[in-house]
């Protein structure tokens, strides 16, 4: 007796398979490149919030475009190939593209977006032709969901892969080559398996592709190092990217210079004006200084610093990134910089993010530190808002006394004011109804030209009092502290508003400060 209903190909199977698994391998290298140039936009670009939300948004639509075209792709298994030969060269060439666009013509946004625009197109493609793929070659109950199951899988490993393995173990230049040489191994297995059912020509095309991209991605290291010479002026000793940033160092001579996400951190020709005017006036105004906090600040300079003072007992330094706390406590040119402070027995060095570290911790500190970058993007703003100002206060000795640097009150006055009237808007725990006193400063340090500061602390210390300073100071000075106090006629106080995590007017402020002088 027979059986009751047809029989699909002996061969089927294994062509159905392999077109599920191609389907997770497509998404995972899709959602890869559209990380990768919201990264790389992000690092060049700043402001990761709204670069993220620009490059999602544009992927997004790009890729519905592409779903709708599909119909149009007269033979699907051709249009499912040519689409990843497509993708591997384009998509393989996203990375290294955008950065050297910048390096040698300043710009990325039409590369950028041009190339999301092309992957979008092709990635949104896959699916149809996937599903007609299927139909045409008699898969036995075929179901569309069995396609978007093996879509969505795909997504998932892709956004758990980018931070834990790919970023830590592969520059952005070398992920995206790696996963365009991934998307024409997808074509080139498929053109093998569906060979009876393709013209001639395939084959030539795809192994010159592969081979390109196979050689860009062997010398992905010298790709690096050729846009690391041209965007830095000095050799470049040290380029890394980690789960959290871009890590960059450069060296000329003796001079050191710090870049995280392309921004520069410090100069060792003068990050000594810098970490002075942050730590010291609060340091010399304080009663007590036997706790200290420094939150950011993992290259140990500041805490180098604070190490100056008689009696201190113990610091803790909270950063994010741990690649950046190790490198300044194990690689000796760096360690002489910091006076390898933070291997000094007093130091608890604590990677995590000052946020959550601050909400979580119960202990007490006479000084508190925050050495943070700017806050460019709402994610940076936070960490300068009214609701993290009152977890510092809770973790503040009663004589205690917060410093934070507050950007430059010439560049973006907005956002120096900002800081300090959110400071001078935290409640004080001493005073019932009463909010902190403030002490705004400021001085020129040339890496970063006219910078500025603000102290804040329940029982501010008199004005004219002056901080006592310890011996070995290179730039501050009793007459500098008086004179950074100053503010001209075009830095001074301003109407603003109060910086809180519901808002954000701080990041306008800073930005359009910026822009003004440097657009």
């Amino acid at each position: 007796m027979s059986d009751a209903g047809p029989k699909a190909p002996a061969d089927v199977t294994p062509k159905v398979a392999w077109l599920l698994a191609a389907t997770f391998v497509v998404a995972v290298a899709g959602l890869i490149y559209e990380l990768i140039a919201a990264t790389i936009a992000s690092y060049l670009l700043g402001d990761s919030i709204r670069q993220f939300s620009f490059v999602i948004g544009v992927f997004l639509s790009a890729m519905g475009i592409g779903a709708y075209v599909s119909r149009y792709v007269g033979d699907a298994l051709q249009g499912f190939i040519r689409a990843q030969l497509a993708l591997g060269v384009i998509g393989g060439a996203l990375g290294p593209l955008l950065f050297f666009s910048y390096a040698w013509y300043g710009a990325v946004g039409l590369p950028l977006y041009g190339g999301l625009i092309a992957i979008g197109i092709l990635s949104g493609m896959e699916i149809p032709l996937i599903s007609r793929v299927m139909k045409e070659i008699g898969a036995a109950e075929f179901r569309f969901e069995n396609v978007l199951t093996a879509d969505y899988i795909g997504a998932l490993a892709a956004s758990l892969a980018f931070p834990l393995l790919i970023i830590p173990n592969l520059s952005l230049m070398a992920a995206s080559l790696a996963f365009g040489a991934l998307n024409l191994l997808v074509a080139g297995f498929s053109i093998w398996l569906f060979r009876d059912r393709l013209p001639q020509g395939y084959w030539a095309p795809w192994g010159a592709f592969l081979l390109a991209t196979l050689l860009a991605l062997f010398g992905a290291e010298r790709l690096v190092s050729v846009v690391d010479a041209r965007l830095f002026q000095d050799e470049v000793i040290l380029s890394e990217t980690t789960p959290y940033q871009s890590i960059i160092l450069t060296r000329f001579d003796d001079r050191y210079r710090l870049f995280l996400d392309h921004s520069i951190q410090f100069d060792s020709l003068d990050e000594h004006r810098y970490h002075e005017a942050l730590v010291h006036p609060a340091m010399g105004l304080a009663p007590r200084r036997s706790q200290v906090l420094v939150l950011g600040g993992g290259d140990g300079m500041a805490v180098r610093e604070v190490l100056r003072h008689d009696g201190v007992e113990r610091v803790v330094l909270v950063d994010l990134d741990p690649r950046v706390t190790d490198l300044f406590s194990t690689m000796p040119d760096l360690t002489a910089l910091n006076g390898d402070a933070l291997n000094d027995p007093r130091v608890e060095i604590v990677n995590a993010d000052a946020w959550a570290w601050l909400a979580e911790a119960d202990d007490i500190f006479d000084v508190i530190i925050a050495d943070l970058p700017d806050p460019k993007s709402i994610a940076l703003s936070k960490l300068y808002s009214i609701e993290f100002y009152a977890m510092m206060v809770e973790r503040l000795s009663a004589q205690g006394i917060i410093v934070t640097q507050a950007g430059s009150p010439t560049f973006s006055p907005g956002a120096f004011w900002t800081i300090e009237a959110t400071l001078a808007a935290t409640r004080n725990p001493g005073r019932p109804g009463g909010t902190l006193g403030t002490l705004p400063y400021h001085l020129y340090v040339p890496s970063f030209g006219d910078w500025g500061f603000v102290m804040a602390a329940p029982l501010m210390p008199d004005e004219a009092r002056d901080p006592t300073l310890p011996d070995g100071l290179r730039h501050l000075t009793l007459a500098v502290w008086r004179a950074a106090q100053a503010f001209g006629a075009d830095q001074g106080p301003r109407q603003v508003e109060v910086n809180s995590i519901q808002g954000h007017p701080l990041v306008a402020e800073y930005q359009r400060g910026w822009d003004f002088w440097f657009r």
